[in-house]
């Protein structure tokens, strides 16, 4: 458990405790989402330039020669087209470390510098709950008006897209070591099996972590009650505290899992097919309990530096051609329309890939990334953070 994820965890418990009490002049609210929170809008002045700076998670868009930038690339390419400097940084490996990071100088009106943070879907209600994102000028962003996917149009906490995009779209089950442990199917295995002690890793992502082991306690997630959360957290907790569960990872599970440090992981579906990439002996599995899906979004928070750059960039990745390049780089569920056509041209097998376009039968087990209901959500994420923190 890094220092920077305990901070962030104490900041989103400080973001709760603010946004529970409300503040009609600030315009900050609890719970709901909507976009009530935002405090300002995009301006966009002419055409884009300047210097663009994206924090963004690790294997996430595609690379030439293990860089983000180089010929060909989507990051190459755009700065070549509208004459853009992007500095693309991979520094989210968890969003309540992340969120910790920018906390206090979003608080003061400032971005840290970035133009474009991508979090997932609880992240940007949080973060816009506190009013520190911007409402997006839709008139900039005529791709993502055309070809965003019909499923993903409306999510509660953002139901016209007033402040989101979506980045990736992807799913959260085992990434494990085949070689090492070839009869992993369930996250009970990862719990309660005795020859995985101190071989498995968590994300210490409440949203995450908790639905998959109430999944496993046959709950429901999205109707799940307060108990019922602190029942999985407790499971949760005696796996921590007798050494099964070796740590709490975020995104820095790849490494551990390419040494053979720990032979499973509670990770995510397009991670482990570039990790497979480097060692065919890494998969990704759908428990046998179900999976949990989500979204990861581009926002812009306030202050961000060059806003007219960044919702260049929103609707330059929204053009499909342009996302079938990271689609087929990354491997996980792309948000774009129109996508699966051009990969069927260049490989039909690309265009069956259940990672990218899963159909229903795929996911017919897996269920949205809960949160907890908003009367006590407080309770539940300090009781996880004692958990994580020891």
């Amino acid at each position: 458990m890094t220092k920077k994820l305990l901070i962030g965890l104490a900041m989103l418990l400080a973001a709760f405790a603010i946004a529970a009490c409300g503040d009609d002049d600030d315009g900050i609210e609890a719970g709901g989402g909507d976009e009530e929170g935002a405090t300002e809008t995009v301006q966009l002045e002419g055409e884009p330039s300047g210097d663009l700076t994206i924090s963004n998670w690790p294997l996430y868009i595609d690379k030439a020669g293990g860089s983000v930038t180089g010929s060909g690339t989507t990051i190459d390419e755009f700065e070549q087209e509208f004459g853009v400097k992007v500095d693309y940084i991979e520094d989210i490996n968890d969003n309540f470390e992340f969120f910790g990071k920018l906390q206090p100088q979003l608080d003061q009106g400032e971005s840290g510098d970035r133009s474009i943070f991508v979090v997932t879907d609880y992240m940007v209600d949080i973060m816009n709950n506190l009013g520190y994102l911007q409402t997006l000028d839709k008139s900039g962003l005529p791709n993502v008006e055309e070809n965003l996917l019909p499923s993903l149009e409306s999510p509660d906490f953002d139901p016209n897209r007033e402040i989101s995009v979506p980045w990736q779209s992807g799913m959260t089950g085992i990434i494990y070591r085949e070689d090492l442990a070839p009869d992993i199917t369930s996250v009970d295995q990862l719990l309660t099996d005795p020859k995985y002690k101190g071989k498995v890793t968590f994300l210490g992502d409440m949203y995450d972590d908790v639905s998959l082991v109430m999944k496993a306690q046959g709950v429901d997630p999205a109707n799940a009650t307060e108990e019922e959360w602190n029942a999985a957290i407790d499971t949760i907790e005696e796996a921590a505290d007798s050494g099964q569960i070796r740590d709490f990872t975020g995104n820095a599970y790849a490494g551990p899992l390419a040494k053979g440090d720990i032979v499973a992981a509670i990770g995510w579906s397009g991670d482990a097919i570039q990790l497979e990439a480097d060692n065919p002996d890494i998969k990704w599995i759908r428990p046998e309990e179900g999976c949990n899906l989500w979204s990861d979004n581009m926002v812009i928070p306030v202050g961000a530096p060059n806003p007219t750059a960044a919702e260049a960039f929103m609707n330059y990745v929204y053009d499909p051609e342009v996302q079938a390049d990271i689609a087929e780089y990354v491997n996980y569920v792309t948000p774009v329309d129109g996508v699966k056509e051009i990969l069927a041209e260049r490989d039909p097998k690309l265009a069956q890939n259940d990672f990218i376009f899963p159909d229903d039968a795929f996911t017919a087990d897996c269920t949205p990334q809960a949160t907890p209901d908003p009367s006590f959500e407080q309770e539940v994420t300090e009781r996880y953070q004692a958990v994580i923190t020891g």
